[in-house]
């Protein structure tokens, strides 16, 4: 499964990190989810839609769920 964020897009709310840390990493100096486009292993892809559902700005976007 891909997890693409759009550092654009993030405003910093962290909450992609806080519910799924073993997907999402927030950047320590800048504060905002900076790691664009990553391949996770299928045994995260429900960490991965946790994250992306708390999004308040929607900046993640998942590939290959079923």
């Amino acid at each position: 499964m891909k997890v693409a964020v759009d550092a654009d897009r993030c405003m910093g709310h962290g909450m992609c990190q806080a519910l799924a840390p073993q997907v999402y990493r927030i950047n320590d100096d800048t504060g905002f989810n900076e790691m664009g486009d990553v391949e996770i292993p299928d045994g995260l892809a429900d960490a991965a839609r946790r994250g992306q559902e708390a999004c308040p700005e929607r900046a993640i976007a998942l590939d290959g769920m079923a």
